[in-house]
């Protein structure tokens, strides 16, 4: 078992992972995730509005999981000390950092939620950002457990189109993992 450790490290390494963390997401697990990750930001001398976007984008998708994910510790309906499954990574790539989330999600819900986010990758940053102001006054999306701001401020902060895919789930059919990839 010890030796797919090195392998691991070795493929972070080449990768350049910064952070990486797959289990149980609850609301104190991002909070002190998010306080490692600023750390981590700031010893790599990222600062200002790029360290602003990374943690702000990694907020929003921790969020998502504790919120969205199939994978549930406490039930499905929680609203308060929600604990999901996922997972979400964050590399350089070139000169911008790439956060990639993922959890499990019902297949019924792939056709609107494609639909939705391939609003969002056909929309201008100018676009994005008008929509963003516009949610911030409007009423809350029936079934959202925010202010329906969480893809907006990804793909507000991002630097190119977000992107996503379903992959299926050949133990659970009923299932598939959702990934979310977004370039800062």
């Amino acid at each position: 078992m010890f030796e797919h450790f090195k392998t691991f490290r070795a493929l972070a390494d080449s990768h350049q992972v910064i952070f990486f963390y797959t289990g149980t997401f609850s609301q104190p697990v991002i909070s002190a995730m998010a306080e490692s990750l600023k750390s981590r930001l700031t010893a790599q001398g990222l600062a200002g509005v790029k360290q602003r976007r990374v943690y702000s984008t990694f907020i929003e998708m921790a969020q998502n999981i504790v919120h969205y994910s199939a994978d549930a510790i406490t039930p499905g309906d929680a609203n308060d000390q929600e604990q999901r499954n996922g997972q979400i990574l964050i590399a350089h790539e070139g000169e911008n950092l790439t956060i990639v989330c993922g959890n499990r999600m019902n297949s019924a819900d792939t056709e609107r939620l494609s639909r939705k986010l391939e609003v969002l990758r056909s929309m201008s940053h100018d676009e994005i950002k008008t929509l963003y102001k516009h949610t911030l006054r409007a009423e809350n999306e029936d079934g959202s457990k925010g202010a329906g701001l969480g893809f907006l401020t990804v793909a507000r902060d991002a630097c190119e189109p977000i992107d996503y895919r379903f992959v299926s789930l050949a133990d659970t059919p009923s299932s598939v993992m959702f990934y979310l990839k977004a370039i800062i």
